[in-house]
């Protein structure tokens, strides 16, 4: 699975998903990017999933067109993400194309 970080994702977090393909915005030159145009970007470069830590993005973007899915981190902290990388792990891999899931953290 290709999976992309957007930049308040802790960078860390992808050595708890090695399986996978795991980039973060800021590698990509993206991070400037606001919501909607990352989310287009990230479906025209192939990837599978946007992990974020913005919890408007619900209200923000319009998601009805949106072919990718998207995983929501209720909390950026990584000492508290590192206690729920199970929780995570498992949300990417259930959650599917055009549907949002949060992690309470």
């Amino acid at each position: 699975m290709k999976i992309l970080f957007d930049h308040g994702t802790p960078a860390p977090l992808r050595h708890h998903l090695q399986e996978h393909v795991v980039d973060r915005s800021a590698e990509r030159g993206w991070e400037l990017m606001e919501n909607g145009e990352l989310i287009r970007k990230a479906q025209e470069e192939g990837y599978d999933v946007i992990v974020t830590t913005d919890q408007n993005i619900r209200h923000q973007q319009n998601l009805t067109d949106v072919r990718l899915a998207i995983v929501v981190l209720l909390s950026p902290a990584w000492p508290r993400v590192q206690c729920r990388t199970a929780e995570i792990r498992q949300a990417i891999e259930e959650v599917g194309p055009g549907e949002l899931m949060e992690v309470p953290i």
